[in-house]
């Protein structure tokens, strides 16, 4: 049985530790024997298959106490030691801490590790500290998974030139769902709330909409991340006055129920890798739109104009007027939302999951022959 390690910060609710869980499940439901490594347990984690052993691998009490260089040392001591008595046939690491962390504590072992880029590189992967541990390390990863195009041209031809773009996989609940024959006024969005998801430039563009179709409200589902975010957009919803259409609604784990009779889903990111999101909402057949964020994650999935609508980041204008399109040309955005559901095909989990497993086997007969 061969044995797969998934290392990670932990399994606090975001796109990263979602896709781990999903990918994780699906490995030891297929007979694999998998771990995730984390350093640390969140307070609102997403729930692991029972067959999939979690470990923590993070700091004991004792290095609790130890300065930044030496806890620096203390997590690589670790993961390796894990490593060594767990003896994995592959490491998958997710982010960027993560990837020099597997990279460097499988120094001089025989055991590949596979990275994996999930935010946008420019501003993550390109400080002092990045120029040097790129060329140093990211050479010795037996490759890399990227969600979009953009993401891998970041990087060097030596990590490009064995490279995955992979989207995120939709959970099977969002998928196949009946369209309504009947939408709410009802603008839906739904993320953590946090600072590069641009919520606040959502509801000033909504507050646009409002002025137009006084009708409608604004739902936004997420859960608070605690960078300050939920506290500024219930300071915006004040100042406008707006607390009666635009409504902060919290985490849900039904969004499926909660979003589906919706009559537009609005995205407003700055940036950010793939948003999961997104592919929900298209899957449920939602007309949507996004701001054509880097690295260009809603351009993978949408085209503009046929299964959804593009607009500039940070244009609070042509956001508000791409919901209102939508809002007022039905037949135009039921036939956007239609074509958006066949995301469902594309990213289902087990399509996912096929293209993550066909890579990791290739990597395994790559690193058998190498080792012969």
């Amino acid at each position: 049985m061969k044995k797969i390690v998934f290392h990670l910060n932990c399994l606090e609710r975001g796109g990263a530790e979602r896709v781990v869980t999903t990918l994780s499940g699906q490995f030891a439901a297929h007979g694999y024997e998998v771990y995730i490594a984390t350093e640390w347990q969140g307070e609102d984690e997403y729930e692991t298959d029972p067959r999939v052993k979690r470990v923590h691998v993070g700091f004991t009490q004792k290095q609790e106490r130890h300065n930044r260089i030496r806890k620096y040392a203390d997590r690589i001591v670790n993961l390796r030691r894990f490593l060594k008595e767990t003896k994995p046939d592959i490491v998958i690491a997710f982010a960027r801490k993560a990837n020099y962390r597997a990279l460097t504590a499988a120094i001089g072992m025989k055991l590949p590790v596979l990275i994996s880029v999930r935010i946008n590189p420019i501003g993550y992967y390109d400080f002092l500290s990045d120029k040097i541990q790129i060329p140093l390390l990211f050479r010795r990863a037996a490759g890399c998974v990227f969600q979009t195009p953009d993401q891998r041209d970041f990087f060097p031809p030596y990590v490009r030139k064995n490279s995955r773009i992979i989207l995120n996989p939709i959970n099977d609940k969002f998928i196949g769902n009946p369209i309504p024959e009947k939408r709410e006024k009802v603008v839906v969005h739904s993320g953590r709330l946090v600072d590069f998801k641009n919520q606040l430039l959502l509801i000033r563009a909504f507050e646009k909409v409002h002025q137009k179709h006084p009708d409608y409200i604004l739902k936004i589902y997420g859960p608070d991340s605690f960078d300050g975010t939920k506290e500024k957009l219930e300071a915006l919803i004040a100042e406008l006055h707006a607390d009666t259409y635009v409504k902060l609604m919290g985490g849900s784990a039904a969004l499926e129920k909660d979003m589906r009779n919706a009559a537009v889903a609005a995205y407003s990111s700055d940036y950010e890798g793939m948003p999961n999101a997104l592919l929900e909402a298209m899957a449920l057949g939602l007309p949507v739109v996004a701001t054509d964020c880097p690295p260009g994650g809603p351009r993978m999935v949408i085209a503009h104009e046929k299964n959804g609508l593009l607009v500039p980041v940070r244009d609070e204008d042509a956001l508000a007027a791409a919901i209102n399109r939508l809002i007022e040309d039905r037949d135009f955005a039921e036939a956007l939302g239609k074509n958006a559901s066949q995301i469902g095909q594309k990213a289902s989990s087990e399509v996912i999951f096929e293209e993550w497993r066909s890579y990791v086997e290739e990597i395994w007969n790559s690193s058998s022959g190498m080792q012969k």
